[in-house]
């Protein structure tokens, strides 16, 4: 979110101009912050004891629509209390693990509820995930069984001799509307709905035994190794989170908010949710988001906000203008990642009135949302956090001469480091050495302690900052840096391009990584002599030389994780061998004027040192 004009900066005379707009969401807000700070890690807490508040508050009210399928705050509650019921009667407790593996649909919800009461810890597998990796991801939490939807059935089925589960801890859950009809469990598979059917709909006594410091959810993130990492997301984060981002965005009861994002990952699950159970409102999920029955999905749940994250906001934006995206009453989002570059199209042309951008990763313990709803800023943190020095070229925190890193100015960009304390504290991931990594101390003070977020921001003022890049996503090239995040927002600005990934390639014989942009043209788009003329121009009036794309690779589709981040992995390993890949790659040659098409001759040139790049 490198958007660096003066125009950003936050003083007291804007918060001032934004106070009579806040003031009406003010009570809302102070009950929610009373219930996320004043706890302690052994205080009564979390999500089951929050959705038993909202039934009591509003037990006829809609809970959750998918698709056809509408179940009310006491439904809901019933059929979780169910399936809580079934599992204390197999013996599970407090502090155990149960691994869910299921798309968004109403059993994945009641499944995570009813397990949440009993404070059994929810590991959220990514439903893509198949083989050697699924394997990984489940045995690295030590789960007492394993929750798969049948639509996710055969990839278990298929690593089951690699789990260290029970035979009869195998438990399944039709692809229907299993309330109505339990199905067939196929051979080695235990039919959770048919089991739960004799178990009472009372709430169990467990729930407020949960305390905060207790697990809810092992959320997954990729691991740098390619694997993924667990992280621990306690009942006390999550009551954070419903005391900020929940109350922050003020809903009615009569309020709807439509989320199309997975339910595995923090935004779909924690963020969206929070904001529904703390009012007592509407969830409206789909299995998977589809831009072409976004609108439609807005007009039939008549929803009155989305959950978000940046490519999402790009898919819509690309698409062409329709009837259905007027007329709706959707004023609000919240979410992350939204670019600076479509933030006002995006506004104007959806009516959307307030974004709530947040920022907050899962293993973090500082967060920031846009609670004044200032453009282009991830917002306002109340947590203890600096924004510290950082030297790219030898990838560390600058520190004066007595040892103690040096918080960046108003304005300018550095490290987003969170203060580790009893009220923010850093729960981690489930390897210790991974939590030494990301720990630093002595940062401002003798024997403090911070949580390093790997991201870089831009300290706008009022204790609000913009995203600028994640460290992680920088490449060296000419002796310079260069933030992907920056040059995808560029190179996805031509008219041509719908999207673009960009990652940092090794030529023979020159030091650091070229620019390379995988991209995606619109629909029936084509590159044409003069295009790769006018490409070139246009990125030399937005980028320095150093970060123009040296190759361009032409792709159908842009693969990405099921939150939307570009998959770069195997695009790096491919660099630009045109032996590893039948897409079109284009290069600009030293001294070019023009991108002109990788031939096998000039691919043949270039790793024989016949260019000097």
């Amino acid at each position: 979110m490198s958007h660096n004009s003066q125009s950003d900066l936050i003083g007291f005379k804007e918060v001032a101009a934004k106070i009579p707009k806040f003031m009406s969401k003010l009570p809302h807000l102070v009950t929610g912050l009373k219930q996320a700070y004043l706890r302690t890690s052994n205080s009564p807490a979390g999500l089951g004891i929050a959705f038993e508040s909202a039934v009591k508050r509003n037990p006829q009210g809609c809970a959750l629509r998918y698709q056809d399928q509408a179940f009310s705050y006491q439904e809901l509650n019933n059929w979780a209390n169910q399936i809580a019921h079934y599992y204390l009667s197999i013996g599970a407790n407090k502090g155990d693990v149960v691994a869910l593996m299921m798309e968004n649909r109403p059993e994945m919800l009641a499944t995570v509820l009813g397990l949440a009461k009993i404070g059994v810890t929810i590991a959220l597998v990514n439903t893509s995930q198949v083989g050697k990796v699924l394997a990984h991801s489940i045995n690295l939490v030590k789960p007492i069984a394993v929750i798969s939807g049948e639509e996710c059935c055969t990839a278990v089925d298929e690593i089951r001799h690699d789990l260290e589960i029970a035979e009869n801890r195998f438990h399944w859950f039709a692809d229907k509307e299993t309330l109505k009809d339990a199905g067939e469990a196929p051979t080695g598979f235990v039919n959770l709905a048919h089991e739960i059917a004799s178990f009472p709909t009372f709430n169990t006594p467990t729930t407020h035994s949960v305390q905060g410091k207790d697990g809810l959810f092992y959320i997954y993130t990729s691991g740098t190794t390619g694997l993924p990492k667990a992280v621990i997301f306690t009942n006390s984060r999550w009551t954070l989170a419903y005391g900020t981002y929940g109350h922050v965005i003020d809903f009615k009861a009569d309020d709807v908010m439509y989320c199309t994002l997975p339910l595995y990952h923090a935004t779909g699950i924690v963020v969206c949710w929070c904001g529904v159970i703390a009012s007592s409102a509407t969830l409206a999920i789909r299995r998977k988001y589809s831009t072409s029955s976004f609108w439609k999905d807005v007009q039939k749940f008549d929803a009155s906000a989305i959950g978000y994250v940046g490519e999402l906001c790009r898919y819509l934006m690309d698409a062409p203008e329709s009837e259905l995206e007027k007329g709706h009453r959707v004023t609000k989002m919240i979410g992350n990642g939204m670019r600076p570059n479509i933030w006002d199209k995006f506004k104007a042309r959806f009516g959307i009135e307030e974004v709530l951008e947040l920022y907050a990763s899962s293993e973090g313990n500082v967060g920031f949302s846009n609670v004044f709803n200032f453009d282009n800023t991830v917002g306002f943190s109340p947590t203890p956090y600096a924004v510290i020095q950082y030297d790219k070229e030898n990838n560390e925190p600058v520190r004066d001469k007595n040892g103690w890193c040096i918080k960046v100015k108003k304005g300018e960009v550095g490290l987003l480091v969170g203060k580790i304390t009893r009220r923010s504290p850093f729960d981690g991931y489930t390897d210790p050495e991974k939590n030494k990594a990301v720990v630093m101390t002595n940062v401002l003070k003798k024997d403090d302690a911070y949580f390093n977020t790997g991201d870089l921001v831009r300290d706008i003022g009022f204790r609000h900052a913009q995203f600028v890049d994640r460290l992680g996503d920088t490449f060296r090239w000419k002796g310079e840096n260069v933030s992907t995040t920056q040059v995808e927002n560029i190179v996805s600005d031509y008219e041509k391009i719908t999207e673009a990934v960009v990652y940092g390639v090794e030529i023979p014989n020159t030091n650091g990584r070229a620019g390379m942009a995988a991209i995606t043209l619109h629909d029936g788009a084509q590159l044409n002599e003069q295009d790769l003329c006018d490409m070139l121009t246009e990125f030399k009036k937005s980028l320095p030389a150093y970060a123009i794309p040296v190759f361009l690779r032409i792709q159908d589709t842009v693969e990405t994780t099921g939150t939307f981040k570009y998959q770069k992995s195997k695009l790096k390993e491919q660099g630009f061998n045109i032996h590893q890949t039948n897409e079109k790659i284009f290069v600009l040659l030293p001294g070019c004027n023009e991108y002109c098409e990788l031939t096998t001759e000039i691919y043949n040139d270039i790793e024989s040192y016949k260019y000097r790049f």
